[in-house]
Order: structure tokens, then sequence, then C-alpha cells
């Protein structure tokens, strides 16, 4: 990703275009081929001479153009940038680029999942507690709670892959997008032989709702790598412990405690999430131009999309290195579920005493007042703190439900039940 943004790179990118645009006049007959050839065995540049050039130039395109002239040393070289304006170089380049990069990203994903995958079916049956406001609810399985991530970073895929269909528009249309000086089928050519579809229609440049859609696809997959890294930061604490972020051998955790393992990398990919948002800020802020163009957009571009695009692909190889290496400790998972007493069977039992007739209402009155009951034995250390028990020894709950009921409705099982098939709607 590194190389791909580089300087060397992109002016590779910027020849490319202008000698594709050469090849296309020739084969319209404006350019004489002999020139051509020349130009496309000659044509050459020299990055540190391109920069040299520029600081008296001050103009990039300018300062290349020169550069491939001097190299070229041949009158052919007058064709070089022929019916060009900058913007159609840069911009048809800032595509190549982002569609490369997209790609990248696009193949990160795809390993992310795969990592993913692995784990989910591993602890498919593995049971843990589901928690909502971070309090226990009801029994989930781990793997489940990782086909949720699995599928979360399908939808991510799919938005990396409508962004790169989305940026890869060209232009060379010229100072205001009028074609004045090359035909639409020039512009048509060259973008269709780099992999892009000319835009349809174009001021000075590329229009910036575009980038910003592009940048935004980033910024929402770096959203889901913080909602994951979130997550598995909670399952580290101490109280918790349910996974555990690889802490390898002479690794340190704190320069005051030595016992301390933490979560550090998930916590890294949670700030640097932050950062790729910040720039979907800046990317909206680049729609807005004067009239045909202006050039405020510029500078903020060479900063927020090489570091936006190189930020993501860290982050998503880092995610799958923790997802490939992550620890995962059942037995914790099991000890948590046993902290709840059994009083996720909750709702199981208000639905089995609706069904034998109650209200809503009076079923919910009747397993609140047991849950509180459980809770209370609890706190007074008393052998029968589970809600199986206090619903057993419950009175009006007896009127309704005998003993074997409510054992069949306290079952871990019936909240797994459908997970192989929640399995099979995500592809797992």
């Amino acid at each position: 990703m590194r190389d791909l943004w580089s300087e060397q790179r992109k002016l590779e990118i910027w020849l490319q275009i202008e000698l594709l645009a050469v090849e296309a006049l020739a084969d319209a007959g404006l350019v004489p081929r002999k020139d051509c050839e020349i130009l496309k065995s000659r044509a050459s540049f020299d990055l540190e001479r391109c920069k040299e050039l520029e600081r008296t130039l001050n103009h990039d395109v300018i300062a290349f153009t020169t550069c491939v002239a001097e190299r070229v040393n041949d009158p052919a070289s007058r064709w070089l940038h022929f019916g060009l304006t900058s913007s159609d170089i840069l911009d048809t380049a800032f595509a190549a680029q982002l569609v490369q990069a997209a790609d990248l990203l696009i193949g990160d994903v795809k390993e992310l999942r795969t990592a993913i995958a692995k784990r989910a079916r591993e602890h498919r049956d593995t049971p843990c507690i589901g928690r909502s406001h971070g309090i226990h609810a009801e029994p989930i399985s781990f793997g489940l709670k990782l086909a949720l991530m699995y599928d979360e970073f399908g939808r991510a895929l799919q938005r990396l892959e409508n962004a790169r269909k989305t940026v890869a528009v060209g232009k060379i249309s010229g100072a205001v997008g009028t074609n004045a000086h090359l035909a639409p089928a020039i512009e048509a050519q060259v973008c269709r032989k780099l992999g892009l579809r000319p835009a349809p229609v174009s001021s000075q440049i590329v229009q910036r709702d575009v980038h910003a859609e592009f940048m935004l696809a980033l910024a929402l997959v770096a959203a889901s790598v913080e909602r994951w890294a979130t997550e598995f930061r909670h399952l580290q604490r101490t109280e918790v412990l349910e996974t555990e972020e690889f802490f390898a051998k002479g690794q340190k955790g704190s320069s005051a405690m030595p016992h301390k393992r933490n979560p550090i990398t998930f916590e890294r990919l949670t700030g640097l999430a932050r950062v790729i948002r910040g720039h979907a800020v800046t990317a909206l802020e680049n729609v807005t131009l004067w009239h045909e163009r202006d050039i405020s957009h510029s500078s903020a571009e060479r900063i927020i999309f090489p570091d936006a695009c190189a930020l993501l692909d860290y982050m998503l190889v880092m995610l799958t290195n923790l997802m490939q290496n992550l620890l995962v400790y059942p037995e914790n998972m099991r000890r948590n579920l046993d902290l709840s007493l059994g009083l996720w069977h909750s709702q199981g039992v208000m639905l089995a005493l609706i069904r034998k007739g109650l209200t809503r209402e009076q079923a919910y009155e009747i397993v609140q007042r047991v849950a509180m009951q459980t809770w209370e034995a609890k706190h007074a250390g008393r052998t029968d703190a589970d809600f199986l028990s206090q619903l057993k020894q419950d009175a009006e709950v007896a009127r309704y439900l005998d003993s074997n009921e409510i054992e069949r409705i306290c079952s871990l099982k019936f909240h797994l039940r459908h997970v192989k098939t929640r399995f099979r709607k995500v592809g797992l």
C-alpha cells in the first residue's frame, strides 16, 4: 500500500496516461505514428529531477512533463500533454490509485473473514452470556457472536467493492470539461485501457462527491473494526476474561506493573478508526469547490487518501492476526453464565405461563417476583440461590408448571437450538 501511494508510483501512472493519450491521438490520425513510437520508447522520468524542476516552476505537472521532454530529447516530445490539462492526469491517476488501493483492502477483508469463519466454527457451540446495556441478558454461543462479526465484514466487503466501482472514473476532457481539444473518443480509449470509465460529464475535475463516497466507505469499515475491537477489549476485562489478546513471549504490559497483560492492539485499532472518521469529514468538505474547479481539495487529498488507505490496510491486517491468535476461555464463559443464577431463563418461563392462560402482565409479575427472590437468596448466602430452585419452590408457579416442565424450559440447549440455522444463513 505504501508503494502504491509513493511519489514514484504516482509519476509512473502519470507517464502511462500521457503515453496512452498520445497513442489514442496516433490511432485517430492526429499524431504521426513515428512520433508516437519515439515517445513510447524514450519517455521516462527521474524523480529527483522532477523535484528539482518543481522547486523553480512551482507546478508539479509542468515539472514532470519538462523532465520527460528532456529525456525524450526529440521534437516528438511536442505531443506530450497535447490538449490535456493537469487534472486530466491528476484525477485519472488518482482514480487508478484508488482502484488499486481498493483491491488491496478487498483482499484484506477476505482474509479477515476467513480468519473469523475459522474461529466461529471452532466455537459454534461454546455457550456464553449475551449482554444488553452491559448486563447479562440471555445465553448465546461465542461462535454466534463471531458469526455476527463475519456477517458485518461481509457488508464491509460489499462497501469496498461498491466504492471501488464508484471511484473507477477518469477524465480526459480538458480545462473545463468540454473536450474542446480532445474528442470524447480519446478520453474513452485512455480510460478503458486503465480499467476506468470516463466521467459522463465533468468540470476541470472529477466531482469530489465520488471521492467522499470512497472515504465514507473506508470510515464505515474502520467503524466495524472499532466495534469489534471494543467488544474484545470488554471481554478481556479482568472481571470478564472470556477472551484475551495474544501476549507474546517477552512482551511487557506495563512499565510500572509487571503483571499487566493489556489489549493494546485492540485499543490501537480503536484510536485509528477515529483518525479515518476525521478524514471522512475532510473528504466531505472537499465536495464544495468554486465553479469548474479550485484546488482547496488538492492539498488535503494528498494527505487523507494515502493515509486512510494505509491505516485501514494496517487495521485489517492487525485484526486478522488478532483473530487468528485470540485466546478464548470457555471455562470463564461458563463461570460468567453461572453468575446470573439461571435468571436468563426468565423470558422462557414467562412465555410458558402465558401459554397456560395468564396475561402477559400477570406472567411478568410472577417471574419478576421469583427473580428478585433469587437475588435475595444470593445476597443471603443461601444454598438455593438459583432461579430453577426458586421456581420449583414457588407455590404460584406450581399452579401452572410442574417440576419437569420447569426443567425443560430452563435448558441451555433451548437457547442455542437455532445456532446452526444462523450459521447457514451467513454462509458458515
